[in-house]
């Protein structure tokens, strides 16, 4: 078969069913504006409020996140970043190469229910925010009881599916351009409402010491003591919350789907940006939100949504905020479940199923049940696919170096897919089996779990063929991974060169951004800093709301144009 024929079979295959071109590969940067924006989401006013709720201790959450976060993004840079590199292939295209459509399809469905789910919480979350500001009523029941709230999450849904369907690229640009002004503003409005807290607490309106802030948030937010009256979690409960929020997408190895497009593996510790300034400051300055905004409005942090925590704390650019955050973590879960609907139906494009899924997604998200399950069914479903994790690690990182045969199922044209179902099967009945017995904290129970679905089907594959060598198999293979990449070279050949614009104009819109950006922290910081007194500090949060808002609208202005000048440059 000559070259020429070759590469009509590979003009037949979706993108997607390929490794990743070496001209699509992406920098670290690009990794850390995506991670950024996903991981600081409207669900993080949520988990603000839920670490208040399980009763942690202030010195427990600062200590606790910082560990669990730190060890999240080693996770992704030692389990996930290298096996996506090395293959170039989403989780999804991978199994399929290792376990064949049988087990690869009953997974890629899981994971589809899954994202889909997880991203109509996210739009339900962002339609919550505009049904705050226009006053419609608050959706308490499982389903929905105004028209007009339905209409506003097919609005916000349409936003979405339009980005997701787009693929990595837009997903990352519009990433990159939210995740800064997110950053700035979980950390102004933790600024603004730090003074609230402190007049509760102490009477005045800056804590002038560590001591005083550790009394604030040993009395007003983090205090010990569960919802229900009792002692609250420890500092190892902490550490595996942070940790483990993310099990699906590290040991998961779902992040394999954007990590195939970075350039190097370490390029797994540009997760930092999700985990460090995401997870650990959004968590606990939500916290500080949550409290101050229960003080104002004289409830518990527990009775608040995240429309009225952002509110308080941000004025009308609180509102954006919630539909902002929950934009970017609902389309790269979007973009996810395309990619899961695209392996089960592979002669559809991935935009097809994507849009597919996306009308699925606002559908769902019409239904208010599904936010409020949220916390439960990311927990759920991280210990459903641990297990898959373990046999994709076990195959790529272990076999070559016991002396066992990569891809052995392939080799055996699939005749044998039973190992890895049953091994899949065997590691949930390990899972959910030690989470009934309660014999040590769930946070923690996707450690066994892939070690033991490790050990199953290292033992199930071993006798199924998995010792043997299959030399004019892996001839072939090799034969064709070779034809691939002088494809993708053939075709990056053809492709017109990006040039950087290095125009003044652009430069400029980029400055301004960036000072918006700059004029809103230092407002926050003066809500703190420069308020003797509570009149002085109402009137400065006052002004923060106002000029906090005007700065948002010039940022997102300035920030996407730039971004659209830059995409245009091509040579």
């Amino acid at each position: 078969m000559n070259e020429t024929t070759d590469f009509q079979q590979l003009e037949n295959l979706q993108e997607e069913q390929l490794p990743v071109s070496k001209h699509k590969l992406h920098d670290w940067t690009h990794f850390a504006g995506l991670y950024a924006a996903e991981h600081v989401a409207a669900t993080e006013f949520v988990i603000g409020a839920t670490f208040v709720a399980l009763g942690a201790k202030t010195m427990d959450i600062i200590l606790g996140l910082l560990i669990g976060n730190i060890l999240a993004v080693l996770s992704w840079t030692l389990i996930t970043t290298p096996i996506a590199v090395e293959t170039r292939l989403s989780l999804y295209t991978y199994l399929n190469k290792i376990a064949g459509n049988s087990m690869s399809k009953l997974y890629n469905w899981a994971n589809v229910i899954i994202f889909t789910v997880i991203s109509a919480a996210m739009v339900t979350v962002s339609a919550s925010a505009v049904r705050f500001a226009f006053d419609i009523p608050a959706q308490l029941n499982w389903y929905p009881t105004n028209l007009w709230f339905v209409l506003i999450v097919l609005i916000v849904g349409i936003v979405v599916v339009f980005v997701a369907i787009y693929g990595f690229n837009a997903v990352s640009e519009f990433s990159g351009v939210c995740a800064p002004w997110l950053f700035v503003m979980f950390t102004s409005g933790a600024l603004v409402l730090m003074p609230a807290l402190s007049l509760d607490v102490l009477g005045k309106t800056l804590p002038t010491s560590w001591a005083d802030f550790i009394n604030i948030g040993n009395q007003s937010i983090w205090t010990g003591v569960n919802s229900n009256g009792e002692p609250g979690i420890g500092i190892l409960e902490v550490i595996g919350f942070g940790w483990a929020a993310n099990t699906i997408t590290h040991f998961g190895l779902i992040d394999m789907a954007l990590l195939r497009f970075a350039k190097k593996k370490t390029y797994g510790l540009a997760t930092s940006t999700g985990m460090l300034f995401g997870h650990y400051i959004a968590w606990i300055a939500a916290g500080i939100m949550g409290a101050g905004a229960a003080v104002i409005l004289g409830k518990t942090i527990v009775e608040l949504d995240p429309g009225d925590v952002a509110f308080y704390a941000l004025g009308w650019s609180g509102f954006v905020i919630v539909i902002v955050a929950g934009w970017t973590t609902a389309i790269t879960n979007l973009y996810r479940a395309g990619l899961a609907a695209q392996a089960i139906f592979s002669s559809r494009s991935r935009r097809d199923t994507t849009l597919m899924v996306g009308l699925a997604m606002v559908v769902i998200g019409c239904f208010p049940f599904v936010f409020t399950q949220f916390l439960p069914l990311l927990t759920y479903a991280g210990l459903l696919v641990v297990p898959v994790g373990a046999i994709v690690f076990a195959e790529h990182q272990i076999f070559p170096r016991i002396g066992y045969t990569r891809y052995w199922s392939k080799f055996q044209d699939y005749s044998n897919s039973l190992p890895a179902v049953a091994s899949w099967a065997l590691g949930l009945v390990f899972g959910f089996g030690l989470n009934m017995l309660d014999v040590m904290s769930f946070y923690y129970l996707f450690i066994p779990t892939w070690i033991f679905t490790i050990l199953v089907y290292t033992l199930l594959a071993g006798r199924s063929g998995a010792k043997q060598q299959y030399p004019k198999a892996e001839a072939e293979a090799q034969k064709w991974d070779e034809t691939v990449e002088r494809y993708q070279d053939k075709l990056a050949s053809e492709k017109p060169q990006r040039i950087e614009d290095k125009t003044i104009f652009s430069k400029a819109l980029k400055i301004i951004a960036f000072t918006a950006l700059a004029i809103t922290l230092f407002l926050a910081a003066r809500v703190l800093f420069a308020s003797p007194n509570e009149e002085a500090y109402i009137l400065n949060r006052d002004t923060f709301y106002y000029y906090g808002f005007i700065c948002t609208i010039l940022y997102f202005i300035t920030a996407y144009w730039a971004m659209k000048r830059n995409k245009s440059a091509t040579a």
